[in-house]
């Protein structure tokens, strides 16, 4: 592990994110990925929905991935230059493991779609804590391809949409801290 994570407070005081571009080898097992996903899953969940999805993009599936997304890309922006491909290529290939977090409200429920959402947002933050706790980095991104209709329709169906893209690895180099917001900016009393 690259961070001393002894106890809850330092696991959830350590946790920082990491580019998915500067993520290599070696990626969690499967097995590791497994019990990350069981404790993605262990979010508060009104109603008991399970209002979340899970969608693996294994190794062996990467170029049909990045296949998709250029598709998509190129069905959008027909005129795209190589730049804008190569980073779309780069997108899908990038850090050992990819999860791709679905938010899929159940709408006949009684339960707010906006509560539903939330939990899919705790999920991938569960996600994110266990790769830290599993001793690896993860990133958690969004950006063109999540809010895409022809890759929304791919990963999620009709009824689903991308919460994010969650990229686990470990890091090239070690991650440095980033300003936090300042405490008393962010918490007030009533």
């Amino acid at each position: 592990m690259f961070n001393d994570l002894s106890s809850p407070a330092a696991l959830l005081a350590t946790r920082r994110s990491g580019k998915p571009r500067d993520m290599v080898a070696p990626g969690p097992s499967e097995a590791q990925l497994r019990a990350m996903l069981e404790a993605a899953i262990r979010v508060p969940d009104h109603g008991k929905l399970a209002p979340w999805r899970f969608v693996i993009v294994a190794g062996d599936r990467r170029e049909a991935f990045a296949a998709l997304l250029r598709d998509a890309y190129l069905a959008e922006k027909p005129a795209a230059g190589r730049l804008e491909l190569e980073a779309i290529d780069q997108f899908a290939r990038q850090a050992p493991a990819l999860v791709v977090a679905i938010s899929r409200p159940a709408h006949a429920s009684h339960i707010p779609p906006w509560e539903q959402e939330l939990s899919a947002g705790a999920a991938c933050m569960n996600l994110l804590h266990a790769a830290h706790a599993h001793g690896f980095v993860g990133g958690w991104l969004t950006g063109w391809a999540a809010y895409s209709v022809d890759v929304r329709k791919a990963l999620a169906g009709d009824d689903g949409r991308i919460a994010g893209f969650v990229f686990i690895g470990s890091p090239a180099r070690p991650l440095e801290e980033r300003p936090r917001p300042d405490y008393d900016a962010v918490v007030s009393h009533w």
